[in-house]
């Protein structure tokens, strides 16, 4: 006995340790690492960092969080992701649509105090971890995918709008109030007006953006590097420090240390809402990106593993005074030209800025604030949607305002409440098909097989005594009154005494209570007039829940017919019409 047991025995450890891996993607790649890749994933680690490092603390400022924090919210991630993501390459961290959301918290719960401003963003990033690793878990992963293409253009648009108008002050020198976008913007006209800019700020701000702008259109030249690089050089070799340009100074020398991040008397209100709209954004962005590179590899990334890879990577981010992070569709690009096989690059990428931060953290003491500004402000053009939105105007123009709608709110009234009409109006949108669908009289036309609208077809011969009623929709609580409304409607407009109404049931996916309650009292409605309502088509799933509703004897067990063409046929037999004034299909 003891053989046999012993024997079954490996293969339940064996299933239970694939378990623990389909949660551990990094580890199970780790087991099947070839020695090949080492080199690969080791160089572009080296190539990554370059961009790591200036671009973690410029979307750092952006957030309303001192500079090194975005060094924090690189190196954590990185490592967390390696472990539970399931992309190859994707690389996290500070993103600059998630900039607007966090800072537009961070403004109004941190009241310019430093401190506070950390812990807030450290608590956001601790709220959108457990958003998306609990909405992993539940396999919720298709959420993101309600929010249509111009909807989600909208919302971009408005964040990078945001984000640019956010730099603009950074970038002549000027401090003004957070006060939202437009007003932001206003304030600083006002400014420079009055001569608050400085105009060596200005100077080597705009130098470095034009020319990140101009290397950007040379693939393998790292133009944010180059950039930064310069305009620190020209701040130190001309003391323009002393005149009022200023810099990042001296950074903490030394890793972050594990800390559980609060912030007493603070609107909590406020960051779990602002942790949750950037959990939304950050999977999106992922979501998409990771699509891309696993078609580009020919491989499948599994969304709800990538929704617990993105949320322990922020969840982490918070334990060590980071701020929320999402995947970089500018930083992966060059991990992926650099030969980046896995997320060992990645890994050799936070290593790299650990030990930058642990030995020589003065390199960048004088990086000016205005050079961050510059790669914020061109990583916001880049967020731009414009081409497509031209198609879409083309194409169908009321989706082409609601994109519109979009992003003027999140303009207008700042990135959080602006995300919140986005999804609202998203809802709206997914709703509104089903609220008021395309329904359809149909008739046979000489020459097509099948019956069809009889307002596209005015020569569609009707059978005499039916109405051929369809609706293109599921049936629930918001259409319940509109589709019987409709389908008596179709029996008063019918040009013969109606006997029989049989409903094209197949784009019918779904049924609620309260829509078998409407066609409860439509069938009652119906029989008292002296007609019979027969259903063609319905699915089976649909007619269970007809039977789990108690409907099906009050309608009657036998009207339901598996094809239109055999409702009609059968009519035609029981009310013994002639086929040639029957419109039937029979032998078609």
């Amino acid at each position: 006995m003891e053989g046999p047991a012993s024997t079954h025995a490996q293969p339940a450890s064996a299933t239970a340790s694939r378990s623990w891996l389909r949660w551990l993607p990094g580890v199970a790649l780790f087991k099947t690492y070839q020695r090949a890749w080492l080199l690969n994933d080791l160089a572009a680690g080296l190539v990554l960092t370059t961009m790591l490092v200036p671009v973690g603390i410029a979307y750092a400022a952006a957030s309303g969080v001192p500079g090194v924090y975005g060094l924090y919210a690189t190196i954590i991630p990185l490592l967390a992701y390696a472990i539970f993501g399931p992309s190859r390459i994707l690389v996290l961290g500070p993103d600059s649509a998630l900039a607007a959301p966090i800072l537009a918290v961070v403004v109004q719960v941190a009241g310019g105090d430093p401190a506070r401003a950390i812990g807030v963003a450290s608590m956001m990033a601790i709220v959108s971890g457990l958003v998306c690793v609990v909405m992993g878990v539940l396999r919720l992963g298709f959420i993101t995918e309600l929010l249509s293409k111009p909807i989600r253009y909208g919302y971009m648009n408005g964040i990078a709008l945001a984000v640019l108008i956010s730099q603009l002050p950074k970038l002549f020198g000027i401090s003004i109030d957070e006060q939202g976008p437009m007003r932001d913007l206003f304030s600083l006209v006002q400014g420079v007006a009055r001569g608050a800019a400085n105009w060596y700020t200005f100077a080597v701000g705009a130098g470095s953006l034009v020319l990140i702008l101009l290397l950007k259109r040379f693939d393998k030249v790292p133009g944010i590097l180059i950039a930064v690089i310069v305009a620190t050089f020209s701040v130190s070799l001309f003391h323009l420090d002393s005149y009022g340009v200023k810099v990042l100074g001296t950074i903490p020398q030394g890793l972050p240390g594990l800390s559980l991040p609060w912030v007493a008397n603070a609107d909590l209100v406020k960051i779990v809402l602002g942790g949750g709209a950037v959990a939304l954004i950050a999977f999106a962005d992922t979501s998409v990106l990771s699509r891309t590179y696993a078609a580009r590899f020919h491989a499948r990334v599994d969304p709800n593993q990538e929704m617990v890879g993105l949320g322990v990577a922020n969840f982490a981010a918070g334990l060590f005074q980071g701020f929320p992070i999402s995947s970089s569709a500018s930083r992966t690009p060059v991990a992926e030209a650099a030969g980046a096989r896995t997320q060992l690059t990645g890994v050799v990428g936070a290593l790299a800025v650990a030990a930058l931060l642990m030995v020589a953290p003065n390199l960048l003491r004088y990086l000016p604030n205005s050079a961050l500004a510059a790669v914020v402000i061109a990583a916001a053009l880049g967020l731009f949607e414009i081409a497509d939105l031209k198609r879409i105007y083309r194409i169908q123009q009321w989706e082409f305002w609601l994109s519109i709608g979009c992003f003027v709110a999140v303009a207008v009234f700042g990135a959080i409440p602006g995300i919140g009409l986005a999804v609202l109006i998203a809802v709206i949108e997914f709703l509104w098909d089903g609220w008021r669908p395309h329904f359809a009289v149909l008739g046979r036309v000489e020459g097509l097989r099948g019956y069809h609208d009889i307002e596209r077809y005015p020569e569609a011969v009707r059978t005499p005594g039916l109405v051929l009623f369809r609706w293109d929709a599921p049936l629930f609580f918001a259409n319940a009154e509109l589709f019987a409304q409709r389908l008596m409607e179709a029996v008063e407009a019918s040009p013969t005494p109606v006997r029989r109404v049989v409903v094209a049931a197949e784009p019918v996916t779904s049924v609620d209570v309260t829509s078998a309650d409407m066609l409860r009292e439509l069938t009652q409605a119906l029989r008292e007039r002296g007609i019979a309502l027969h259903f063609a088509e319905l699915k089976d799933p649909v007619r269970d829940k007809l039977k789990r509703f108690d409907l099906l004897e009050d309608i009657g067990p036998d009207r339901f017919d598996p094809t239109v063409s055999s409702a009609v046929d059968r009519y035609v037999g029981e009310a013994g019409l002639a086929k040639d004034e029957a419109g039937s299909q029979e032998g078609r």
